[in-house]
């Protein structure tokens, strides 16, 4: 990681860190500790399968790095369950296990529409507040075959949306540093920075011992394996 490519002066400004308490997101808010930023991180709760384990994680990570309570926020917008058409938020919808999705053609059950545009927006809206200068977001290429929404282009296009969507006298960035990392690699750069990674929680569908099956469990225990570390957390 180049950290001159992300902000050579960022010492003490304000960073907002969507934080859902899994591996990407907990290694993106370490790499902005880790640069000097100021964080501030947002968890967002949509009424899915596994909210309370995540939010969970989101709280011991911040207990973790002893962020007090004045610089968390946790904002609930349930109306993506109430829309629908994940089987992230629908016990109807089938879960996708054992693969990763290898075409943007056919995009997995596990997608929430357009979530990381309302997450990202409710982010610009708290940067407003707080005067924050970036918002780390930990979005990752890898998955980009699957979801929409977590291309490069993607956050290129929203950033050139916020040069024109803000006032004259403020300015907020989206920032990236994991997306064109592999899992393996995260995992990497986890355990280099020191990031709490036994703290983090990515399964898709169960609360107290993660799955094995489902494409993000898949995903992280594909990347353990080629890192040579094993996964500090409980599977079934």
């Amino acid at each position: 990681m180049n950290k001159e490519n992300i902000d050579t002066q960022s010492s003490q400004k304000k960073a907002i860190i969507l934080l859902s308490g899994g591996l990407d997101s907990c290694v993106t808010l370490a790499i902005a500790k880790d640069i000097g930023y100021e964080v501030y991180p947002v968890h967002i709760n949509y009424n899915h399968l596994t909210m309370r384990r995540e939010l969970g994680a989101y709280n011991d990570i911040c207990n973790f790095y002893d962020i007090k309570e004045d610089k968390r926020l946790v904002v609930d917008i349930s109306y993506l369950s109430d829309i629908g058409g994940s089987a992230l938020t629908d016990r109807n919808i089938k879960l996708e296990t054992n693969t990763i999705p290898q075409s943007i053609d056919k995009v997995p059950s596990s997608y929430v529409p357009f979530r990381n545009a309302n997450m990202i927006a409710i982010a610009v809206s708290y940067a407003e507040v707080i005067k924050a200068s970036k918002i780390f977001i930990g979005a990752v290429d890898e998955d980009s075959s699957g979801y929409p929404d977590c291309r490069k282009i993607f956050f290129e296009r929203f950033n050139s949306l916020l040069e024109i969507a803000l006032g004259d006298n403020y300015q907020v960035e989206i920032l990236t540093p994991i997306i064109d990392k592999n899992k393996s690699e995260i995992v990497k750069l986890g355990m280099e920075l020191s990031a709490p990674i036994n703290l983090t929680w990515s399964c898709y569908q169960e609360e107290e011992e993660a799955c094995g099956v489902c494409e993000s469990c898949f995903l992280r225990l594909q990347g353990f394996s080629k890192a040579g570390e094993t996964d500090p957390i409980k599977y079934k």
